[in-house]
């Protein structure tokens, strides 16, 4: 799975689609942008509960078509390589 713009997939996002294959089907679809919005949204908690809360959140809703996190401005990274 690749990553996002200018963001490394993490190993736990990495490892959570790889349990789900409905999430992973529009991890794989969606732009790469799209990813990075995910991946900087999960990044940005600042405590490891809220991490993994955010993993679960988004594997659930990636695995219902959903293509961005929702309330959120957006990754301060856009456009930025």
């Amino acid at each position: 799975m690749e990553g996002g713009v200018a963001h490394a997939l993490p190993g736990d996002l990495r490892d959570a689609l790889a349990l789900d294959p409905a999430a992973s089907a529009t991890w794989r679809a969606i732009t790469p942008l799209a990813r990075n919005e995910w991946i900087c949204w999960i990044e940005s908690a600042k405590k490891p509960e809220t991490r993994r809360k955010r993993i679960d959140w988004g594997r659930s809703s990636l695995r219902d078509g959903k293509r961005r996190p929702c309330c959120w401005p957006g990754c301060p990274h856009r456009g930025t390589r």
